[in-house]
């Protein structure tokens, strides 16, 4: 008999079924404190965004579309702003909490009393950070289940309305979310069934990629962690085996070729290799690819992103027993 999936990740299940419409909900009900945030961004032309956790990865993941737009963005964890802190006059800042009550966010904010163009994104209004700094708030409340999956969407959408009103189209981002698509995960699943832990990459989708390890950690409780495909090249292919699985990302932009060839080297060290693939192009030979429909920039990451979360819940569930009920860790982490 096949046992009862837990609670926990009946939680999760919830979660990530609402989600596109909560991030269309999101999209819109933030117009006007996006079009302030822009017009921050146009007078300072500097972006700081600082995060915790999924909320950075979300950061790292937008850091190129800001760029392309002509904003000097950068991302840290809120915990090395607070160590060595970069100087945020002349910068716009976006500080992300999905519960809007993270120590290091809190603790920034007593401590610098916030910079003048500070923004804060979150879940939830009423949260200190909601209170503390002009806030988009994503829609639906709080993320209730463990491991970031609705909230990662939830907050690319806000960083969608951002970039729609600095010029940036928004068209095709939001047409994956009114109409998603949702390809098969199994013979992915099934081609990571012998592997000990999952190394992650990408390039101009790393953020996902690195959102992603993050939930295959948190769920699986693996060891599983990203590298940037570049860095994954430079030393960290020595780790690549049969019992290493490679999860990677690739969208219909300029450095597609480099996931494919790196992608090409994996499969011939014995490692499994999954490609998330919304590059239109070949697939890898050997590679288990799970495609989806030509798309670039936010519109792969609402694309790809749903589909990874669904391998990641999929792969932890098939080895932990209470898979999404944290043990070691808490939903909102309040002290550093």
């Amino acid at each position: 008999m096949t046992a009862p999936r837990p609670e926990s990740l009946l939680a999760i299940d919830r979660e990530m079924a609402r989600q596109h419409a909560d991030a269309l909900a999101s999209f819109e009900q933030n117009r006007e404190v996006a079009a302030r945030a822009a017009a921050s961004l146009k007078r300072t032309g500097r972006l700081l965004m600082l995060g915790m956790g999924g909320s950075h990865a979300v950061a790292r993941a937008v850091e190129p579309y800001y760029r392309a737009l002509g904003v000097d963005a950068v991302s840290l964890p809120m915990s090395e702003q607070l160590t060595a802190p970069l100087m945020t006059e002349g910068r716009t800042v976006f500080v992300t909490s999905q519960s809007g009550e993270s120590a290091e966010v809190v603790r920034w904010f007593k401590e610098t009393g916030g910079a003048p163009d500070t923004f804060g994104l979150t879940l939830e209004a009423g949260s200190f950070l909601g209170k503390a700094a002009p806030a988009l708030v994503a829609a639906g409340g709080s993320e209730l289940a463990f491991a970031a999956t609705r909230s990662l969407t939830l907050t690319f959408a806000l960083h969608l309305a951002v970039l729609a009103a600095l010029g940036a189209d928004p068209a095709p981002a939001l047409a994956v979310l009114a109409a998603p698509e949702t390809p098969d995960t199994s013979a992915a699943l099934s081609a990571l069934k012998n592997v000990r832990t999952v190394v992650t990459s990408g390039r101009g989708l790393q953020g996902v990629a690195e959102a992603i390890a993050l939930g295959f950690t948190e769920l699986s409780r693996r060891p599983c962690f990203s590298h940037e495909g570049g860095q994954l090249r430079h030393g960290p292919m020595e780790m690549l085996s049969p019992e290493i699985g490679a999860v990677l990302f690739r969208g219909k932009d300029p450095t597609s070729p480099l996931v494919a060839s790196m992608g090409a080297e994996i499969v011939a060290t014995g490692a499994p290799v999954i490609v998330f693939d919304a590059s239109g192009d070949a697939p890898v030979p050997g590679a288990v690819t799970v495609a989806v429909k030509p798309a670039s920039g936010m519109a792969a990451v609402f694309a790809l992103l749903p589909a990874a979360q669904t391998l990641m819940v999929a792969f932890a569930a098939e080895r932990v027993e209470n898979a999404g009920t944290p043990v070691r860790s808490n939903k909102i982490t309040r002290s550093e």
